[in-house]
């Protein structure tokens, strides 16, 4: 028996496609943007010999020391004197600022003898830094300014006269229709 000419058929075709996911920085807290915390930081050593050294553990002298150090945003900081790890720093009598701002400084002019340290000059300090991930995602948009200047200006309003339109004449014995005032 003869077989039948095979027949074409077009098969439609499935487009499938993804959209892409971008990113909200307006709701970027996940655990990939939350801050890390660095490993403890000794970049400069106090002169105990000159009332004007002192312990300097800022961001700028731990970047120059361990240039392959990013902080993109110093969310938090944990100081702590390196042979006292275990004594919180006001327990020791020496006036050192720990900030997120600046990160440690300690001037020897500013200490005093007494307290556990018998000792007018900054002890040796740590620094540890909880940073936000340099990544685009977890930065604030950069800021802008931008500056608006309004004048006064004066409106005139007027009430335009109705339009009108007509239809147009019917062909067949129908009656014709009347203008009608549009506003």
């Amino acid at each position: 028996m003869p077989r039948a000419p095979p027949v074409h058929e077009l098969v439609p075709c499935i487009v499938v496609s993804v959209l892409s996911v971008s990113h909200c920085p307006s709701c970027c807290r996940l655990s990939e943007c939350e801050c890390i915390w660095s490993e403890w930081f000794d970049a400069t050593y106090p002169d105990g010999s000159d009332r004007n050294s002192g312990d300097y553990e800022t961001f700028e002298n731990i970047g120059k020391k361990y240039p392959s150090w990013e902080c993109a945003k110093a969310e938090n900081v944990s100081c702590r004197a390196q042979k006292f790890p275990n004594t919180p720093i006001a327990d020791l009598g020496q006036k050192v600022e720990c900030s997120v701002n600046v990160g440690l400084i300690c001037e020897n002019k500013d200490q005093q003898i007494g307290g556990i340290i018998p000792m007018p000059v900054c002890l040796n300090y740590e620094i540890s830094v909880c940073c936000t991930p340099n990544k685009p995602e977890c930065l604030p948009p950069p800021s802008t300014t931008s500056t608006t200047t309004s004048t006064a200006a004066s409106t005139t309003s007027s009430v335009s006269p109705p339009i009108s339109t007509t239809t147009p004449t019917p062909t067949t014995g129908e009656t014709p229709s009347s203008t009608t005032p549009t506003t």
